[in-house]
């Protein structure tokens, strides 16, 4: 029997240990690769979070109380249910996200390594001996934040919930989950399950999906006292406000518009192979994508021509019943504002060499030569499967337009001389770089963030981040005998 078979998910959310109703009723479940409804969810409102909370706050006393192995053990647990349970989540996941199967299985393991990295947590050591002028033992101890908030989007809901989920519940947290609901069977009513069956005591993982009423009910709850967010700039930015107003820490991983350099030196068929993953795979749909792709003239005309030949070859369609490198684009209105950009940037003087078309929600891998610096598919985050090209005359003016922009979350650098791909990169401000690689990449046990209009710095992956981002630091003294005063 399934995950989803042996509960009735059907029009619930996840709070307090039940299946129940949302307070903002239901909605139909939308493949969108055939606009059927593959189900129901259920949409909480405010008062669900304000219960959730409450409920967490309580549950989460408990859990950091118990032995590091117990914990442990919960997130073992959970990273193998992903493992047994693939083909269902990953069905899922090809529908209702419109991943390829590719795609789906990538987050999958990602999802596993995320719980084993996780299970390592508890017994990391949570703290320092610091040397002291008086006659006391002084340390410095992390302990749990309490409840978490965490807000993950539509385009990759398995991985960009879990690596905050998971860290968060390891080292003793509580944790409210609220995914897009666009994709809140994959992001959140699957992994409510995972931690069901993998022993979860209630109240400590609640799966809430709703609109920007519930992520600001989360934001503001004063028992939330950390958010975990991924998502576009812009709401960020309102996230990061809110939560300063309210004098608790926001994490926030957003939009970008990385960049890929090929330089004078390189081969083109691999970078064409490289740049064709970083800016196709998954639709274009994932914050690392190669938003802008700067060439050096020798290599230039090669690169686009071959290039082009490869986007307009990619097959697109159903990746639930066809083999393709491409599936649908999550929603009209986001197929919409890509093509917007596709056809701005066109109208300022760039040539599309390949794409530019679409039907219903398929969007054809769109090459577009010669983007001008200042046209919207250049100079902005387009979120689907485009890749602007522009020709660079110096490695110093490739350093100039890749660090001109307000983003810095990924680098992709292309040359047979790696010591001198780490030296430009040295030049170019981002949270991620890969030498002779795309830019999209992901490891559980890897720092991930990025700067500038990205976010506020790497913060998952890896013990370090983890424990940052979801503990608190507590300074704690011990004397044998009571201090004594002057008066």
């Amino acid at each position: 029997m399934g995950l989803l078979d042996s509960v009735d998910w059907q029009g619930k959310i996840f709070k307090n240990g039940s299946w129940v109703p949302g307070g903002g009723g239901d909605y139909p479940v939308v493949e969108p690769a055939t606009g059927a409804t593959l189900g129901r969810m259920g949409r909480a409102d405010p008062q669900d979070v304000a219960d959730a909370a409450v409920h967490a706050a309580e549950a989460q006393k408990e859990w950091a109380a118990l032995p590091h192995p117990a914990r442990a053990a919960v997130l073992r647990k959970a990273g193998g249910l992903w493992q047994e349970n693939a083909a269902e989540i990953s069905d899922w996941n090809v529908r209702e996200v419109g991943a390829v199967p590719g795609m789906a299985g990538f987050a999958l393991h990602v999802a596993a390594e995320e719980c084993y990295e996780a299970a390592s947590l508890p017994s990391r050591a949570i703290g320092e001996l610091l040397p002291s002028e008086q006659p006391r033992l002084s340390m410095v101890r992390r302990v749990p934040a309490g409840v978490v908030g965490v807000i993950a989007p539509f385009n990759v809901p398995i991985i960009l919930g879990i690596r905050s989920v998971a860290p968060a519940l390891a080292l003793g947290n509580a944790v409210i989950l609220k995914p897009d609901p666009r994709t809140a069977v994959t992001g959140g009513t699957l992994m409510a399950r995972i931690f069901e069956e993998a022993g979860l005591p209630a109240g400590l993982l609640h799966m809430l999906p709703g609109g920007a009423d519930v992520g600001e009910a989360m934001v503001t709850d004063p028992h939330v006292r950390v958010i975990s967010f991924t998502g576009s700039t812009p709401v960020g930015r309102r996230i990061g406000e809110l939560a300063g107003k309210h004098l608790k820490r926001a994490h926030l991983e957003l939009g970008g518009n990385s960049a890929l350099l090929v330089l004078d030196d390189a081969d083109v068929d691999a970078a064409v192979n490289l740049a064709a993953w970083g800016s196709f795979f998954h639709q274009g749909q994932i914050c690392m994508t190669t938003g802008r792709h700067l060439v050096a003239a020798r290599v230039y005309d090669d690169f686009v021509e071959r290039l082009a030949d490869k986007a307009a070859h990619l097959p697109v369609g159903n990746p639930a019943t066809d083999q393709v490198a491409l599936g649908p684009i999550i929603d009209a209105g986001q197929r919409d504002k890509i093509h917007g950009m596709v056809t701005a940037t066109a109208g300022q003087g760039a040539k599309i060499a390949a794409g530019g078309t679409y039907e219903e929600l398929f969007y054809r891998p769109t090459v577009l030569a010669d983007a001008p610096l200042t046209a919207p598919a250049f100079a902005e985050e387009v979120f689907g499967p485009v890749a602007p090209v522009t020709r660079v005359s110096s490695v110093d003016e490739a350093v100039e337009l890749a660090g001109a922009s307000e983003y810095g979350l990924s680098l992709g650098i292309v040359t047979r001389d790696v010591m001198r791909g780490l030296a430009v990169a040295d030049r170019i401000p981002t949270g991620i770089v890969h030498i002779n690689d795309q830019t999209v990449n992901d490891e559980a046990n890897a720092p991930f963030g990025g700067v500038g209009a990205s976010g506020t710095g790497a913060r998952f992956g890896g013990a370090a981040a983890n424990i940052d981002a979801f503990t608190e630091t507590r300074w704690i003294t011990v004397r044998g005998e009571p201090a004594t005063y002057p008066f």
